[in-house]
């Protein structure tokens, strides 16, 4: 069948292809309301597909950005991806989202080949593992933002939470409550991912600076499918903690599992508090004390200043957005009993 062309539009509606152009990118400022209907009606009914490859050769933009996760298991991930496909489906842009694994290569892979797509610009929440890439990325001026994880390396915009004052924050919460044993733990600390990293320092400085004693045994990174060897190692111990910071929800689930396979009951047996919001935090039994992050308020921040720079180009500067946590308290967390 022949392809439906603007001109064969233009000519039925019998106006010309500058005002068919109009139309199809939504441009309706000079175009009267009977104009409209008339060429939806002839685009209908011939089935007209307007030519993307076409008008990304004419503009220079292909208005389509790629975002490249970590590890998409995350809620937060998946929270901040669905903020940012909403703010650029308002602005006329497509999404193209990629699952890296915290795989550096499987990331590479991605970029490379959302890069040979000739999408306008990346959001990444980058591995770490690809220094080269970001660093050519940036020397080349392309449109590039990083959230969650800095890459201490580059200068690239980033968007990430106080890690550090959402550990603390818990501290102090759970020193208010009466917790004096107080333990974290979360995913692998290996590949130096800065919320991980800043999210223990954190705990480190709010034990110092309630003068609380640091044990080495009850702080730890480690895979997931290690969890629950390394809680049984706490929990078995002659100094077992009294309450338990989680890194990030993965190892929260993990902790869950583990609790509920020893029977051990919350908050009487042990506090447990996380940092970022779950799904079901205020559903499980006990409702779970959280440190939560505006994921989507960072996922449509993100979102705005990719555009920014692929709107504005060069001399767009480079910045750090640091959001602050809020703490959620919930029953997980309830002040000791006189008993214990």
């Amino acid at each position: 069948m022949k392809t439906v062309t603007m001109a064969d539009v233009a000519k039925k509606a019998n106006v010309s292809k500058s005002t068919v152009s109009q139309f199809v990118n939504a441009r309706y400022e000079f175009m009267s309301q009977e104009t409209k209907e008339r060429l939806e009606a002839i685009i209908q009914e011939l089935n007209y597909k307007p030519n993307y490859v076409a008008k990304s050769l004419k503009q220079k933009k292909t208005s389509t950005i790629g975002v490249v996760v970590a590890n998409i298991l995350h809620t937060f991930s998946t929270q901040v991806i669905r903020a940012i496909e909403d703010h650029c489906n308002t602005e006329n842009i497509h999404v193209i989202v990629c699952n890296a694994d915290d795989n550096p290569q499987k990331e590479r892979n991605y970029i490379e080949m959302l890069r040979a797509k000739q999408v306008d610009g990346l959001i990444l929440f980058p591995t770490g593992g690809n220094l080269d890439l970001y660093q050519m990325m940036e020397k080349e001026l392309y449109p590039l933002i990083f959230v969650d994880r800095m890459v201490e390396e580059t200068t690239v915009s980033t968007i990430l939470l106080d890690n550090q004052a959402a550990s603390e924050m818990l501290v102090d919460h759970l020193v208010e409550n009466g917790y004096k044993k107080i333990a974290f733990v979360t995913t692998s600390l290996e590949g130096k991912l800065t919320p991980r990293i800043e999210r223990l320092e954190g705990y480190l400085k709010g034990l110092r600076r309630h003068s609380l004693p640091i044990n080495e045994q009850h702080y730890s990174g480690v895979k997931k499918d290690a969890m629950n060897e390394e809680f049984a190692r706490m929990f078995d111990g002659k100094q077992s903690p009294d309450s338990i910071i989680c890194g990030n929800d993965l190892t929260l689930l993990e902790a869950l599992k583990f609790f509920k396979q020893r029977g051990m009951d919350i908050p009487t047996d042990v506090a447990l508090v996380s940092i970022d919001e779950v799904p079901y935090s205020e559903i499980f039994e006990p409702s779970l004390t959280i440190a939560s992050q505006p994921a989507f308020q960072m996922g449509k921040e993100a979102a705005d200043l990719l555009i920014e720079k692929i709107n504005k180009g060069e001399g767009q500067q480079n910045r750090i957005v640091r959001y602050p946590p809020r703490l959620i308290m919930r029953e997980s967390s309830l002040k000791r009993r006189e008993s214990r």
